[in-house]
């Protein structure tokens, strides 16, 4: 568990309570009075420094690859996003082309696969303009190869898919086969930070198909002081690279696991000790 949550009648039984269960070292997340049962209590969230060790060893153990073709040469690394309707997938797109943090610097191009939705492809289209970057549209499997081909000059080929639901009926196993033939070697499973875990949860285990390596949390700044969103990262263990906190496409992207460390304490700084 990546925090426990104690209450007190004060402030001294209820850091005795997280002595008792986490030791001397606990760290400190968050304090706060609540009511309940008729009175003021104070709650305290307390991890350990070995369970935020763990956290973040967790969101880093994939690092991003540098990678060759058969001949030698570095070839484009290609990451996908992948995700349900309303997510944010096409605007973090946009995010990771342009930000220092990601990808921005590098050479990137575009494909996608959401050609279902023409409000979709109008917005994917703009950013990409407005960017300057090369789009693909890819309808069927025999339009992949040249497509890639076409972006072969490429540092990083950004792929955009269709929103669906969690469920993937049907309908999405065409654009599913599409993905596989491009063969991504990361496909980030983009949540809005709000989700309920189990539907969260639900999620993740349907878009196993589509070989999820990473998640990609968006939209922190709709969640109330971040509360909860550190622990639904760690209930999902999956890596992340980065998180999108707002819709600010040249600002809101930031690295995952600063940040969702961060947000366990509502982004102040972390107390070390119980003394």
């Amino acid at each position: 568990m990546l925090s426990e949550t104690f209450r007190g009648r004060d402030l001294p039984r209820a850091l005795a309570q997280v002595r008792a269960a986490l030791g001397e070292d606990a760290v400190l997340l968050r304090t706060r009075t609540v009511r309940a049962d008729g009175a003021s209590h104070v709650e305290v969230v307390a991890t350990t420094e070995a369970a935020l060790d763990a956290f973040r060893a967790r969101l880093e153990r994939v690092p991003l690859r540098l990678l060759s073709g058969g001949d030698g040469r570095r070839r484009a690394r290609v990451i996908a996003l992948v995700g349900p309707t309303g997510a944010g997938k096409t605007t973090t797109l946009a995010k990771l082309a342009l930000r220092p943090e990601a990808c921005g610097g590098e050479r990137v191009g575009v494909i996608t696969l959401d050609t279902f939705r023409v409000g979709a492809l109008e917005q994917l289209s703009t950013y990409t303009e407005i960017l300057g970057l090369p789009l693909e549209v890819v309808y069927t499997e025999a339009e992949v190869a040249p497509a890639l081909e076409r972006l072969r000059a490429c540092d990083v080929i950004l792929v955009d898919t269709p929103g669906r639901s969690p469920k993937l009926p049907d309908e999405g196993r065409e654009w599913r086969t599409l993905l596989q033939r491009i063969g991504p070697d990361e496909v980030h499973l983009v949540l809005p930070a709000g989700s309920r875990t189990d539907v969260a949860l639900a999620t993740r285990d349907a878009y196993v198909a589509c070989g999820t390596t990473h998640l990609l949390l968006t939209k922190l700044d709709e969640v109330p002081g971040e509360d909860g969103v550190a622990e639904l990262a760690d209930a999902l263990n999956l890596p992340a690279r980065w998180v999108a906190t707002g819709q600010d496409v040249a600002a809101d992207l930031e690295p995952a696991a600063e940040r969702l460390i961060a947000s366990l304490c509502g982004g102040a700084a972390l107390d070390r000790a119980v003394g």
